[in-house]
């Protein structure tokens, strides 16, 4: 059970990872503002594996742009991802609960937002991963649901049917079912992030890199 466990947690985690820490290719040709330059260096510390700076550095930007749900967004990230795999309970707690708070802030700007609520489904998997046995039973409907809700609301966001396959893939693998029913997922989140708006700079990107390694690790 541990190593399926584990094999959720570095799933998640990876997955988020790579698909957030890409730094934004369609910057404007004029000159960055104020809030531009600080995203920036936020993806650069967190690429140059600084998260916590980086986090920081988002909170600081969620403070002077009080209606933007992005910097909010990234702090609950990084705070969700730091949690897989973190052993520590008061430390996890701590970290889930500033994600939680940024989160609702997020939310609050953003509401019905899929891509804030797939952040929700992972922390609830955060928990999961911790304490399987404590937190399975409590949070794996909530997680699902949210996946179910982000793609009634948005069916053809590539990030969030690409995070509900990876979601029902480790799950599948938890209770020793087979995956295949999930490729086809990860087949139409790569054609569909070739069509898919991405609606202004900083915002959530598609990470096709990462989709083609989970597929070749578990649809071939």
């Amino acid at each position: 059970m541990q190593n399926v466990l584990t094999y959720l947690s570095l799933f998640l985690t990876i997955l988020v990872m790579q698909g957030q820490t890409q730094p934004a290719s369609d910057a404007n040709a004029a000159a960055p503002t104020k809030y531009e330059k600080g995203m920036q260096e936020a993806f650069g510390l967190w690429k140059d594996n600084h998260p916590w700076e980086a986090a920081n550095m988002f909170v600081r930007i969620a403070k002077a742009e009080p209606d933007n749900w992005l910097p909010p967004y990234y702090v609950a990230l990084i705070n969700v991802v730091y949690s897989f795999g973190e052993k520590d309970k008061s430390k996890l707690s701590e970290q889930l609960a500033k994600a939680q708070n940024f989160i609702n802030d997020a939310t609050a700007l953003s509401p019905d937002n899929p891509d804030i609520m797939v952040v929700q489904a992972q922390l609830y998997t955060a928990w999961i991963v911790f304490d399987g046995q404590q937190y399975g039973m409590m949070y794996s409907p909530k997680a699902s649901g949210l996946y179910e809700k982000a793609l009634a609301i948005d069916p053809e966001n590539p990030r969030t049917i690409m995070a509900r396959a990876e979601w029902n893939i480790g799950s599948a693998k938890y209770f020793g079912e087979p995956v295949e029913a999930y490729c086809k997922d990860i087949e139409r989140a790569m054609k569909n992030a070739e069509t898919h708006p991405t609606k202004e700079e900083f915002y959530p990107r598609f990470n096709l890199e990462r989709a083609k390694q989970v597929l070749a690790e578990n649809c071939q």
